[in-house]
């Protein structure tokens, strides 16, 4: 029997224009759609009216689960693996599957699109031929060696962020990196999106004094 075909489907990272028509296209001829999120997931389906199965996929399923998506794909069923916003594979549990898919000889395929860390990239105004990515900062153990790491990079580094936590990490790179400045997106892409440029000591302090902007997604860039 031949095997299925495992797609990583990049979607909007806020904007639901910005996805290819070859996505919209895989996501509606295959036979399952694994995401993170089926609410936000089929929001994104119904929009473009596909109907194709949603089942979970997140960094808490479990091996068996992960198995039974093998399965589907050892069957012959073609399945698109997509996270709730961008590229898989980035700051999600996508590789996994991948490695899965991979050492069952399943073909994997990338099906290109939206991404905040490119998206960001795009809009530096920075030399970005060199740099280091980092994903989510640790939330409470290692988050001074994480910042301390970014303080010592010689080419820039580019990071996610949480609403919760911006403020407070700023401050702390701030404390290590006093001389570095930022290029901070938030929400990109949708209707309030807003990349600020400066020292980190006057984006932290342009945050605290409109704290209704700390809201969505962020992604950073130290340089």
């Amino acid at each position: 029997m031949e095997k299925g075909i495992l797609y990583i489907v990049a979607t909007p990272i806020g904007n639901l224009e910005d996805i290819t028509l070859r996505a919209l296209r895989i996501l509606k001829e295959v036979d399952l759609v694994a995401c993170e999120d089926t609410r936000v997931t089929r929001k994104l389906l119904s929009h473009y009216s596909i109907e194709t199965q949603a089942i979970v996929y997140h960094q808490h399923t479990k091996d068996d689960k992960i198995q039974k998506i093998i399965e589907q794909l050892l069957e012959g069923k073609n399945v698109a693996l997509v996270t709730d916003a961008g590229t898989p594979g980035v700051s999600d549990p996508g590789n996994i599957l991948v490695a899965s898919a991979i050492e069952n000889e399943i073909v994997v395929l990338p099906i290109p699109g939206a991404s905040a860390l490119a998206s960001i990239i795009s809009v530096a105004g920075i030399d970005m031929q060199q740099f280091s990515f980092l994903g989510f900062p640790p939330h409470k153990k290692g988050r001074e060696t994480y910042f301390k790491k970014v303080a010592a990079s010689e080419i820039p580094v580019i990071y996610y962020e949480s609403p919760h936590r911006v403020i407070k990490n700023l401050e702390m790179l701030q404390n290590f990196a006093p001389e570095k400045k930022i290029i901070l997106g938030r929400e990109l892409t949708k209707m309030f999106e807003e990349v600020v440029r400066g020292e980190i000591s006057e984006i932290s302090a342009y945050f605290v004094e409109n704290p209704g902007k700390v809201k969505g997604e962020f992604v950073i860039v130290v340089y």
